[in-house]
């Protein structure tokens, strides 16, 4: 995949450091200090045009986000993009965002064991062909990575289009032990679901009467053991 960017984008991104990270690897074990505060830190991997991390970041400021992708266009638009959605509250800086240019690849040089409380796979490229599997994000190779990094509340939350991809994912979380929750095949089956921040991709796909589908795998200890009780009492009721 290559982005056509704007001339002067790396300029544009270097401006903008009340925002863009450039050089996340210098922040591993760090990122509440560049918060300021010790709150949930949640990360979208592979953000896009970063729709959901920014409408995210505005919904819930109890949290601290961070979008990663590998592309200074795709920074620089989810830059906009974020700066869109808090201006009609007088700020000019969301307080509670960080868009960082990163490979996921490397994760775990941006992030610190346990730094992290939840990651969101949002449409993944579903590399579809066999030979390319080691690539999909929900490859063990990754879930291995993804343990490392959350902490004992940590949580996987992906949506894709891609049926194929999730069932890969499906078989991925229960083959490495992970308790899935929140299964669905066709998320905004009875239309559009106003409790999950939609993507830019999810609005075209719904648009387009393409089936949503999303799972949440739990991984943290404290997360399964919250899991469980919640199972109990709903049995009890």
């Amino acid at each position: 995949m290559r982005l056509r960017g704007r001339k002067g984008i790396r300029e544009n991104l270097e401006e903008q450091t009340d925002l863009v990270v450039l050089d996340p690897r210098s922040y591993k074990g760090q990122w509440s200090k560049l918060f300021g505060n010790d709150h949930p830190i949640y990360v979208e991997f592979g953000m896009g045009k970063g729709q959901f991390i920014s409408r995210m970041s505005h919904r819930y400021p109890e949290i601290n986000f961070i979008g990663i992708d590998m592309y200074d266009e795709l920074i620089r638009r989810a830059s906009e993009k974020a700066r869109d959605i808090w201006e009609p509250e007088g700020v000019t800086t969301p307080p509670n965002l960080k868009l960082a240019l990163a490979n996921i690849e490397y994760a775990e040089e941006v992030f610190a064991e346990g730094e992290l409380e939840r990651i969101y796979l949002n449409f993944s490229d579903p590399w579809p062909k066999s030979k390319h599997a080691r690539r999909r994000l929900t490859h063990p190779r990754f879930l291995e990575k993804y343990r490392m990094l959350l902490n004992p509340l940590g949580e996987i939350h992906q949506k894709t289009d891609s049926r194929s991809l999730f069932e890969f994912s499906l078989n991925a979380f229960a083959d490495f032990g992970l308790q899935m929750t929140n299964i669905s095949l066709d998320l905004h089956a009875g239309g559009i679901n106003e409790e999950h921040v939609m993507t830019e991709y999810e609005t075209k796909f719904v648009g387009q009467g393409i089936q949503i589908h999303r799972c949440e795998a739990i991984v943290g200890a404290d997360a399964l053991e919250r899991y469980k009780a919640s199972r109990l009492d709903k049995y009890r009721m």
